[in-house]
């Protein structure tokens, strides 16, 4: 597979944050927009500010601008399949008509990722009944997405019933591969299991989205050793991008080449925007892409 085959994009949440709305918010869309034309890359994810379909059409054409997909909070333990029914159709029909690719869905049940526990220790674990509520939650959700022309893609996190590789694995063996495929987030299982290969290797005929998100393993380390919180983590600058922390990346890249992936390529690096200027830091991304795996693949 050639690298053409990606579609390299970057994520809204360098710019600004749905969690901590009050960080970067002067941050526009049309500003967030034209840094990514300026960094080179070629779209981004929906981000939680972003205006109906209409405006935001028209913005992405102004600059030849793609949109890969949006993130999904699902409640399908604590609700039930058929609540998430219902505003997952309204989440897929917003993305089908922005040309979406995916439907990036996380089960928000018992997650610590938005409080103050200790996202190191304090992760919430689901009983047989809930996985097995989850699994079949998310095969309807699946087919919903289907209808969209969409492909849901499960998205692992720090903080959640479903981070470790091992859970990530018990969630494919039970769901179906037809209707549920996994988001692969370099940064998210780094963190939890110090390894981000081993569920590349075993899970790489279910991926079908990436986030690069790289870490910075001395602010990880004292971030563990100091008990903070998911949002105090990124806050502290335990995230970054690709080429600035320390993974590997040219070995997951030319991985996911060997293995025919194509499709979407997200650079998503949680930063505070006062300290990690995001143009800056999209530049810096981007650089790295080019010099570091483009060059290297293609042998320039």
């Amino acid at each position: 597979m050639s690298a053409k085959e990606i579609v390299w994009g970057i994520a809204p949440i360098g710019w600004r944050n749905d969690d901590i709305p009050e960080i970067g918010a002067e941050n526009t869309l049309s500003h967030l927009l034209s840094d990514i034309v300026v960094a080179g890359f070629q779209g981004t994810e929906v981000g939680g500010f972003f205006p109906e379909p209409q405006i935001l059409n028209k913005e992405l054409a102004l600059r030849n601008l793609k949109i890969a997909g949006q993130w999904f909070s699902s409640f399908i333990i604590r609700d039930g399949v058929e609540t998430a029914s219902q505003q997952f159709h309204k989440h897929c029909a917003y993305l089908h008509e922005v040309n979406a690719s995916v439907a990036v869905v996380s089960e928000q049940t018992y997650s610590i990722q938005c409080t103050h526990k200790n996202v190191f220790t304090e992760k919430p674990e689901y009983t047989d009944e809930e996985w097995n509520a989850l699994a079949q939650g998310l095969n309807v959700l699946g087919q919903i997405a289907g209808q969209y022309d969409l492909k849901l893609v499960y998205h692992h996190h720090m903080g959640t019933g479903v981070q470790t590789a091992a859970e990530v694995d018990r969630l494919m063996a039970a769901t179906d591969p037809q209707h549920v495929n996994l988001l692969y987030d370099t940064g998210h299982i780094f963190v939890s299991d110090g390894d981000y290969m081993t569920l590349l290797k075993k899970q790489i005929g279910r991926i079908r989205h990436v986030h690069f998100k790289d870490v910075r393993q001395d602010v990880m380390n004292q971030c563990r050793k100091d008990g903070k919180a998911f949002l105090q983590s990124f806050l502290s600058g335990m995230f970054t991008v690709p080429g600035d922390g320390a993974i590997d990346f040219t070995e997951v890249f030319h991985f996911l080449l060997a293995h025919d992936y194509s499709g979407w390529i997200v650079v998503e690096a949680e930063q505070d925007p006062v300290v990690a200027h995001p143009l800056e830091y999209a530049l810096k991304a981007r650089k790295y892409i080019n010099e570091s795996l483009l060059t290297v693949k293609e042998g320039k």
